[in-house]
């Protein structure tokens, strides 16, 4: 490996109770278990090492390649309603990982290691606490507002609201696929929440995101197109 290539472990967070598609971190996509892509994916992309944490058993089980490490995820790290921050801490913790980790969700089967490698660069410079992958968005919400009673307060500038959307700045919104940031930082705040977040763009053919079945189905035919074959 070039001396300038970063070093980082790929962390894969997988649980057994999905509602929106039970067992779907295992099902089937494309001829392999879910999981499989992102797992796949950091290897292609230069992942020195995978960890995965889970309560899955028959990933607990599985027979992975030699860099690859499962953590078993204790029940109270298993509900629907737990955020990610504490499940990556437990993990990193438990693995004793240092250094650059990147997130790589299973949720997001169409990322390609290319943006996963794109990502890992960026945090490299050290300008950004945190990188994530976003995808181009409707600028439409800029116009939107939150309220405070009956009063109207604007998300953004208040000149927004009255603006053709054709005029507005462009807008992006995270899509899940990578995320990446330093342990010990994490491990430190509690949060992966940073002042300064760099971005890597993706299309939205490669931000789709599975929640449940039909999501899944669309995920396989969008696999099948030749450009996004995965290793």
């Amino acid at each position: 490996m070039p001396l300038d290539t970063p070093v980082w472990t790929a962390v894969i967070p997988l649980r057994a109770g999905s509602k929106g598609l039970p067992g779907k971190n295992v099902r089937p996509l494309a001829g392999r278990p879910l999981y499989r892509h992102a797992l796949d994916q950091a290897l292609a992309a230069g992942a020195s090492r995978v960890l995965i944490t889970t309560d899955l058993p028959e990933v607990l089980d599985a027979a992975l390649p030699p860099e690859v490490v499962c953590v078993r995820r204790p029940p109270e790290l298993a509900g629907d309603t737990v955020p990610m921050a504490p499940v990556l801490v437990h993990a990193l913790q438990q693995a004793g990982v240092q250094g650059t980790v990147v997130l790589l969700q299973a949720t997001s089967p169409l990322r390609t290691p290319a943006d996963i490698r794109a990502a890992v660069d960026l945090f490299a410079t050290g300008a950004n606490g945190l990188v994530m992958s976003v995808t181009e968005a409707d600028r439409g919400v800029l116009k939107w507002g939150r309220l405070e009673g009956s009063r109207f307060v604007p998300l953004s500038s208040p000149e927004h609201c009255f603006a053709n959307r054709q005029s507005l700045p462009p807008v992006v919104r995270p899509n899940g696929a990578v995320y990446v940031f330093d342990a010990a930082r994490l491990i430190a705040t509690g949060s992966l929440a940073a002042d300064s977040v760099g971005v890597v763009g993706m299309p939205p053919e490669r931000s789709h995101d599975i929640d449940n079945l039909n999501d899944f189905e669309q995920a396989e035919r969008l696999l099948a197109r030749p450009a996004l074959e995965h290793p």
